[in-house]
């Protein structure tokens, strides 16, 4: 899987990107088809703002969370990813 993590008006630290690398390490549990992986961190004023783009075979999703902290943000993108995962993953078994 290709991981690329970007920052807008926020600087990526090592810890971010250590912490953003294991949460993702749950959904690559899920899914084994899973090409590339964006990461966009962001900060607008005083809100946090994480996206992710997921790459899967034969789909696309891309999730977003807005939190007043950074590591909040990427819990909450986290969760959300994983959700959308298990449900395209659910999907693709009943076909």
């Amino acid at each position: 899987m290709n991981l690329k993590i970007t920052g807008l008006n926020f600087d990526v630290t090592e810890a971010i990107k250590s912490y953003v690398t294991e949460k993702l390490a749950r959904i690559n549990r899920h899914s084994a088809d899973v090409i590339s992986t964006a990461i966009t961190l962001s900060v607008d004023k005083l809100d946090k703002k994480a996206e992710a783009d997921l790459h899967l075979a034969g789909k696309s999703l891309h999730v977003e969370a807005v939190e007043q902290d950074m590591y909040a943000a990427i819990d909450v993108l986290m969760d959300k990813l994983d959700r959308a995962v298990l449900k395209h993953k659910e999907k693709a078994a009943a076909r």
